[in-house]
């Protein structure tokens, strides 16, 4: 027997007409150091489908990948909009990996055209000419200079989008049909492309809306400094345009002094981001004491945090921390920590530091070692493997079987789950260091830290640290007759990574500990790091 509903489908065009119209008169301000850019949500639709027809003209008349390369700002937002809801395919590219990551992951998604934000050309313009694939530039905010490159056309950004119609005629889409994509560099290897749909943005949205995952309602002034190329800042600005929630956009004014002063002069209810911002705005706040009342609740992802920094928030500024875990994979919410009803003190706090109950949509397993499902007893250990209607169950390109399981997303995090849904991680089956809400992969930066003449072997871990909660160590044998100092690596490693995944803590051993089948022992070095065996020196620049 079928159903006698119509199959209407969920689409980021419906999502635009919904929120330019019934909330057009709320706003996304952009924070500009000066005096705040306010654009109504129905101004921002119509900038959204002048947007559209200036990609028509430049090509872009199916499914072609529009990257950006762009800050929590105005512009972002319409790209946000206008890419999906004309059935083209929204590409955030992380702005804070190294020039050859990015210059893969724009290779291999075959971006078509790139939108930079002006302030950002300095770090792009030496890219150009390895993006293969990219045929048009446009540059928002600013000037395009001298920017060029073989075979690409520079545009600015509003002088292609003057004299657009206001209007597009949003075209209806295969719900299924891909509406957005990231990378992600969480595994070893090459970056892993995830691509979104309209059904899974949308649905996602929903959750971000409902009581049990971040409660977002009209009533809220969003502030999302999660980066918009961070796992689509874990939905916000899509929920945002749905429940009909003023959006507050911090630009590159990403610094704890203002951060305070947006809270204090904008009045947010409700903000998301990594430990690592809130310990910054945390140690602001209590050095340079702001009004920051009106934020209500704040959510915490991207890295564990610490239980400390959420009491500190509630006892000091009256601020409730929400725990969530998540990956880009999950698009990315995955759970988040709300007590149970009813519990109270110690009982209330042991739920709320743990990753969170998964939601209804979102089923969970723990796999055992023997590659058996554990039982959900809060106390059996294994890894996490998750399933649902916004859980990526391939990489683009990529079949990367190893990270699916029959249907299920092998997360790489270990863990339990409790017998009413909530789930603890203890630990991750890949020796990843999640640093500042960022993955470095441990396996590449031992490859290059390997490729330095005076290096035979070198082994990394994670360590704790108390502002980005992980950092590298990397344990190093020397070849024979060989000498070097951890300046010289971390100079050496300039050339190949970010300056924020480059270690600033270093080892020198006479062996890396193996296994028993030859593999790096890295149970034991961190061992030897915990209990003070393994001498280390810190070096910073």
């Amino acid at each position: 027997m079928r159903s006698t509903m119509q199959d209407a489908p969920m689409s980021i065009g419906d999502l635009v007409r919904y929120g330019s119209t019934v909330h057009g008169g709320e706003a996304v301000t952009t924070w500009t150091g000066a005096e705040p850019r306010r654009v109504s949500f129905r101004d921002t639709g119509r900038r959204a489908a002048r947007l559209a027809h200036a990609l028509r003209g430049l090509g872009v008349d199916a499914d072609q990948r529009v990257a950006t390369f762009q800050w929590n700002n105005q512009e972002h937002l319409e790209a946000y909009l206008a890419v999906p809801a004309m059935g083209a395919v929204l590409h955030t590219l992380n702005i804070r990996l190294p020039a050859d990551q990015i210059a893969y992951i724009a290779g291999h998604a075959e971006d078509h055209v790139v939108i930079v934000d002006a302030s950002l050309l300095p770090l792009f313009a030496p890219l150009l000419p390895s993006l293969s694939t990219v045929r048009h530039v446009i540059v928002a905010g600013g000037d395009p200079g001298g920017l060029a490159a073989e075979g690409v056309e520079v545009h600015r950004y509003d002088a292609l989008l003057d004299g657009q119609p206001d209007t597009f005629d949003w075209p209806e889409v295969d719900e299924r049909d891909a509406a957005a994509m990231c990378y992600t560099s969480g595994t070893t290897g090459d970056p892993k492309g995830v691509v979104y749909s309209h059904r899974s943005i949308w649905l996602h949205s929903m959750q971000v809306m409902t009581t049990d995952g971040m409660g977002m309602t009209q009533g809220d002034r969003c502030l999302a400094v999660v980066p918009m190329f961070h796992a689509m800042s874990w939905g916000l600005p899509y929920a945002a345009f749905m429940a009909g929630a003023p959006l507050i956009m911090p630009d590159r004014f990403l610094q704890p002094a203002p951060l305070a002063e947006m809270i204090e002069t904008l009045r947010p209810s409700f903000a998301a981001a990594v430990p690592t911002i809130w310990q910054g705005l945390l140690q602001e706040l209590d050095a340079n004491p702001r009004d920051v009342s009106s934020l209500h609740r704040v959510v915490i992802g991207g890295s564990a945090c610490p239980p400390s920094l959420m009491r500190a928030f509630e006892e000091r500024h009256g601020i409730t921390v929400l725990h969530a875990w998540g990956m880009t994979e999950t698009s990315p919410l995955g759970s988040v920590a709300h007590a149970p009803a009813g519990s109270t003190g110690d009982d209330a706090w042991s739920h709320r530091i743990s990753q969170g109950r998964l939601p209804v949509s979102v089923r969970g397993r723990i796999v055992g070692p023997d590659g058996k499902v554990a039982p959900n007893d809060g106390e059996t250990v294994g890894e996490l493997q998750v399933r649902g209607p916004w859980v990526a169950q391939a990489y683009y390109r990529d079949a990367d079987p190893e990270r699916f399981d029959n249907g299920w997303l092998r997360t790489g995090d270990v863990g339990t789950l409790s017998p009413d849904g909530y789930l603890r991680l203890t630990d991750r089956a890949k020796d990843v260091i999640k640093s500042g809400g960022e993955w470095i992969s441990s396996v590449a930066l031992e490859n290059n830290v390997m490729a330095h003449p005076a290096v035979a072997e070198a082994a990394v871990v994670a360590v704790p640290d108390a502002k980005w909660a992980e950092r590298p160590l990397v344990a190093v044998v020397l070849k024979e007759g060989a000498t070097v100092e951890p300046a010289e690596l971390r100079a050496f490693l300039a050339d190949t990574m970010a300056r924020w995944q480059i270690p600033e803590h270093w080892a020198f051993v006479e062996e890396v500990p193996k296994t028993s089948v030859g593999k790096f022992d890295k149970k034991r070095i961190r061992g030897a790091h915990a209990d003070g065996s393994l001498k280390a020196v810190t070096v910073h620049d």
